[in-house]
C-alpha cells in the first residue's frame, strides 16, 4: 500500500507523513515548486535541504513538481479569492491536490495525506474550507490529514482498514505545543518548529507583487526579482531593484536580461548593484545613479561615479549627488 504525502517544508506535513509510515504505509514525499514559498537560501538550495531532511525522517526520496507557472495564472484571478493579503490559500490547495490526485495511478498510490490541521489557518482550515478542498480537488474520501483525523469525517483509509484511526491524531487550532511533543515522540531529527510559510502573506512583499501586477509585468523572471532588494517605481514603465548585500547584488546581476540595466559603483567606491526594469530615458538613468548613489559606502556618502549599461553593453560613467531622502521615499514601494 502506497499514500503520496504532500511536503510543504514545515513540520506538520512531516508529521503527518510519519503518522501514516509508522503504520506500515509506503510513503511517497511530493514537494511543489511554488513562486512563494519562505526560501531562506534560492530555491535548488532549499530544495536540497528539504529533500535531506525528507530522507533523513522518512528514508524516502523526495520528488518535485513544478507548478510555478501555473500558479501564477491562478493567482491573477483566483475563483475563491484572497486571505488577508493576496494569498490565494483555498485555490493553491486545491491545484496541489489536484495535481496529486493525477499521479496516483502512476505512482500506483491509493491515497494522498497532508498536513493541515482543522482550524490552523483562518481561510484555508475550517470545516468547511477543508470539505471544499477535498471535493473541488477530486480527492473525495481518499483525502487524509492524520493531524485532526480524528476531528473529521472518517476517510476510505480509515473505513477500509488500511490505517488504524485510532493510532492518528485530534488536533485543531494554532498552538503548536502538541506538534512539537509529537515530534520528539516520533524522534524525528532536525525538523522545523514552524509550519511552512508563504510569501503572500507578508505585507511588504505583497506590495510588490500588487505593484508588479497594477503595470503588466507579470512574469515569473519578475516575481523572483521581487524576493530581492529594495524596490522603487520609477514610471508607470520603468522601476528599480538596489541589492541590500553581496549576495543580493550578484544575484541581481545574474538575473540581468537583455535590454535591462545594471547601476554600480567603480571599484574604489562600495556600494550596491542595481537592476533597472522597463524603458528608461536619460533622466530616468541620472535619477537611478543617484538612488545607487544614496545607498554606497561609507554611509553618508554625497557624490559617487555610477557606471550603468543597458545590458549586455559597455558601460557608461555618471558623476551624480546622492538622492535625498524625502524623494527616495516617495518613489520606494
Amino acid at each position: 500500500m502506497k499514500a503520496i504525502a504532500l511536503i510543504s517544508g514545515g513540520l506538520d506535513s512531516l508529521l503527518a507523513a510519519k503518522l501514516i509510515q509508522d503504520q506500515g504505509i509506503q510513503i511517497i514525499p511530493l514537494h511543489f515548486k511554488t513562486p512563494f514559498c519562505h526560501y531562506n537560501k534560492d530555491l535548488q538550495e532549499k530544495t536540497r535541504g528539504l529533500a535531506l531532511l525528507i530522507k533523513d525522517n522518512l528514508g524516502e526520496d523526495l520528488r518535485d513538481v513544478d507548478i510555478r507557472q501555473e500558479f501564477l495564472g491562478l493567482l491573477e484571478k483566483p475563483h475563491h479569492g484572497f486571505g488577508s493579503h493576496m494569498n490565494p490559500c483555498i485555490d493553491c490547495k486545491i491545484l496541489m491536490l489536484a495535481k496529486a490526485r493525477q499521479l496516483l495511478k502512476e505512482w500506483q498510490a491509493s491515497f494522498v495525506v497532508t498536513g493541515e490541521l482543522l482550524g490552523q489557518r483562518p481561510m484555508s482550515q475550517h470545516r468547511q474550507a477543508l470539505q471544499l478542498i477535498e471535493k473541488e480537488s477530486g480527492l473525495e474520501g481518499i483525502l487524509l490529514r492524520p493531524l485532526s483525523a480524528k476531528r473529521l469525517p472518517e476517510t476510505i483509509p480509515e473505513r477500509e482498514g488500511w490505517v488504524d484511526r485510532n493510532r492518528l491524531s485530534n488536533f485543531s487550532g494554532r498552538t503548536r505545543r502538541p506538534q512539537l511533543e509529537l515530534a520528539q515522540s516520533l524522534n524525528l531529527k532536525d525538523y522545523p518548529n514552524a509550519s511552512g510559510g508563504c510569501l503572500l502573506t507578508d505585507p511588504e512583499f505583497t506590495k510588490r507583487l500588487k505593484d508588479l501586477i497594477d503595470h503588466h509585468a507579470f512574469c515569473r523572471e519578475d516575481v523572483e526579482l521581487l524576493r530581492y532588494g529594495r524596490h522603487f517605481r520609477l514610471s508607470t514603465k520603468a522601476k528599480l531593484i538596489v541589492g541590500r548585500n553581496e549576495k543580493e547584488n550578484i544575484a541581481l546581476e545574474k538575473l540581468a536580461r537583455e535590454s535591462d540595466f545594471l547601476f554600480y559603483p567603480g571599484e574604489e567606491q562600495a556600494g550596491p548593484t542595481s537592476l533597472g526594469k522597463g524603458v528608461f530615458s536619460e533622466e530616468l538613468i541620472e535619477i537611478s545613479c543617484a538612488i545607487t548613489c544614496r545607498y554606497c559606502d561609507p554611509e553618508g556618502t554625497q557624490d559617487a561615479k555610477i557606471f550603468y549599461r543597458q545590458f549586455p553593453e559597455q558601460a557608461k560613467i555618471l558623476k551624480v549627488e546622492r538622492m535625498e531622502e524625502e524623494a527616495l521615499l516617495r518613489m520606494r514601494i
